[in-house]
């Protein structure tokens, strides 16, 4: 019974509950863990799967900096879907070492001693981001083509600039690491994904992912002035839930693979889409003036270099090896935004 017990890591947070759901849907026996089996609120939609799927989701207590916490809810498991991250706003970070890069380095290292010692397991899909291909738009600009490949690692951030990217490139050489310590033949393997920033619709009421902030304000109106002129490698939550399962499945899947649409999109073309969307007149289809945003900066509590390495900086990315190898099919933007704001919509008229 071993060939198909999963374990996902983070289970509650935004990508894992995707994961999890798709497991459910294809048959599998699912470990999850979460930091709290007690909070019922964060893991409602995990419990509401428990009973559509009944006898298939087993739920564990697990804590990133805990070593061996791990193990118990990673027995008889033969993949492992490491998803647990710490993800913050940089400009809401005051301590980086502490709040993300340790508990990223911390997690990665005690999933994967449990992986070391667990001899069941044959694959670890680990959750990355493009955050540890580049840090800044800039970077882009410096690579083969100025497209963005997963043949690079993000060497401009450190644990005061950019500190959340940061933390996802520490996080994943550590994993490679790892992996390579491993006696030849090794026993496992190991593939990351590495997504853009993650759109589209929350299984769970309470998700608290960062990369939802930024489209929070926007559709609370808080931006009706205009938006800056930023670029974005973009992602349906769902794509990449995909991606995480068709590495593990794949006997040919390897290395890392990047998850985003082939080019950037504009922050003025989502404020469009979603004021199309929500026939909202505080969502505005306008660009701000670059001036105007670095004078403004410190307001927003950008600084002015991250400005200047990412304003105005669109960039193509190389996605062929998630559409080669796993399969990806990427659905339109548009559809990724609709049930975005659809479910942030009832989120909302939950919590108020």
């Amino acid at each position: 019974m071993t060939a198909n017990t999963s374990l996902v890591t983070g289970a509650s947070g935004f990508i894992a509950s995707h994961v999890v759901q798709q497991l459910l849907k294809k048959g599998e026996q699912v470990h999850a863990t979460v930091r709290s089996t007690k909070n019922k609120k964060k893991i409602k939609h995990l419990l509401d799967m428990q009973e559509r799927w009944p006898g298939k989701l087993t739920l564990f207590e697990a804590d990133l900096l805990a070593a061996g916490s791990f193990e118990a809810p990673m027995r008889d498991c033969s993949v492992v879907y490491h998803i647990a991250s710490p993800f913050f706003i940089e400009n809401r970070i005051h301590d980086g070492q502490k709040e993300v890069v340790e508990p990223a380095l911390k997690g990665t290292q005690h999933v994967l001693d449990s992986v070391q010692k667990c001899e069941t397991v044959k694959v670890v899909v680990l959750t990355s981001s493009v955050a540890a291909i580049f840090g800044d738009n800039a970077d882009v600009l410096e690579m083969k083509n100025k497209t963005l490949s997963s043949e690079y690692f993000n060497t401009t951030s450190t644990v005061n600039y950019n500190a959340y990217p940061y933390s996802k490139v520490v996080a994943e050489k550590e994993a490679w690491r790892i992996y390579k310590e491993q006696t030849s033949p090794p026993r496992w393997k190991l593939v990351t994904i590495n997504p853009g920033l993650v759109l589209g619709p929350s299984l769970s009421p309470t998700s608290e992912s960062g990369s939802l902030s930024l489209l929070d304000q926007l559709l609370r109106g808080q931006l009706f002035l205009g938006v800056p002129d930023m670029w974005f490698a973009i992602v349906d939550v769902r794509e990449v839930a995909t991606a995480h399962i068709q590495a593990a499945e794949c006997p040919d899947s390897h290395g890392r693979y990047i998850l985003a649409d082939s080019k950037t999109h504009g922050f003025v073309e989502l404020a469009r889409i979603l004021r199309s969307i929500t026939q909202s007149s505080r969502i505005p289809k306008n660009k701000i003036p670059n001036a105007l945003v670095h004078i403004c900066g410190p307001m927003l509590r950008l600084s002015q270099k991250w400005l200047r390495l990412n304003l105005s900086i669109p960039f193509d990315i190389d996605n062929r090896p998630s559409l080669d190898q796993l399969k990806i099919v990427y659905r339109p933007l548009e559809e990724t935004l609709a049930d975005h704001y659809r479910s942030w919509k009832s989120a909302h008229s939950v919590s108020h």
